[in-house]
């Protein structure tokens, strides 16, 4: 049988120990389980067990103190991914050979990482021999985006990292909770957005050199509908679930599964009415 495998990737500060650790907690509340692997040499804390802490293997701190090397942090944390990805035999003896897996790779959050480096582009493959099947979610903050030329920055990120990596993509909006009610108004355009109306937006371009290049981005993401995002708040357990769905639907999970039709949502994630389930919260 498959593994399953969920890559949790965005900027730093984007919340994804916080979406993990949420989704550890509906796992359990669902009777499903999930395990959690720390991928950040440079992580500090977090509130769920792991199967695997990076940390056991490298520390970013250890490698700054290393006289003979003088990296600084961004330097430290390449520097460390790249010793992980020559030591892979590490991480497949923590991970077993367990079938039915569902692991969450709680990963860094330098954006280089899954931009024009081939370290995870690297852990991809190992994956996919393991027999993982992989599903990359990246995350913005939803704080972040309410401003149209910042989404457009957003939006690149997550085609950037969808283009390296090559998996299926789940772009989620996270610390949806933390909006007052008219920035939740303002950013429901963003999930669903129409690039045509934004251009009409003079934020956009404050520099009228670049417009031909911003209309040709907004033209990309417009026509080839290839980004869109998906919002997150995690003190909503039905929309923690809907979530869960578009993710599982894109790697297949349950497939060998006995089928049971579940009262709450449509279990095919194309067939969920997002728009209508957000406004509806918007105006509760």
């Amino acid at each position: 049988m498959p593994r399953y495998a969920q890559l949790v990737m965005g900027p730093a500060g984007s919340g994804k120990s916080t979406y993990c650790s949420t989704m550890v907690q509906h796992a359990e509340a669902i009777n499903r389980s999930v395990q959690v692997v720390n991928l950040d040499p440079a992580a500090e804390h977090f509130d769920y067990p792991v199967m695997a802490d990076i940390r056991e293997l490298i520390q970013v701190d250890d490698v700054m103190e290393d006289e003979s090397l003088r990296f600084g942090p961004n330097g430290g944390l390449v520097f460390c991914m790249e010793f992980f990805a020559n030591n892979f035999d590490w991480l497949e003896e923590n991970l077993g050979h367990v079938e039915d897996d569902y692991i969450l790779f709680d990963c860094p959050g330098q954006i280089e990482l899954y931009t024009h480096l081939p370290v995870m582009r690297q852990l991809v493959e190992q994956l996919q021999q393991w027999e993982f099947r992989v599903c990359g979610v990246f995350l913005v903050d939803s704080q972040f985006m309410v401003e149209t030329f910042k989404f457009i920055s957003g939006v690149m990120a997550a085609l950037s990292a969808m283009v390296s990596l090559e998996i299926p993509q789940v772009n989620i909006m996270t610390k949806m909770d933390l909006l007052n009610p008219k920035a939740k108004k303002e950013i429901e355009k963003y999930l669903d957005p129409d690039m045509y109306s934004m251009l009409e937006d003079n934020s956009v371009i404050p520099n009228k050199k670049f417009k031909k290049l911003t209309e040709t981005i907004c033209d990309l993401i417009e026509n080839y509908s290839m980004v869109r995002f998906l919002p997150f708040d995690r003190t909503d357990e039905e929309g923690v679930n809907i979530v869960l769905q578009h993710i599982d639907f894109s790697i297949q999970y349950g497939e060998d599964l006995e089928f049971k039709e579940s009262k709450e949502v449509d279990q095919d994630p194309g067939n969920l009415n997002y728009d209508e389930y957000f406004q509806d919260k918007v105006e509760s």
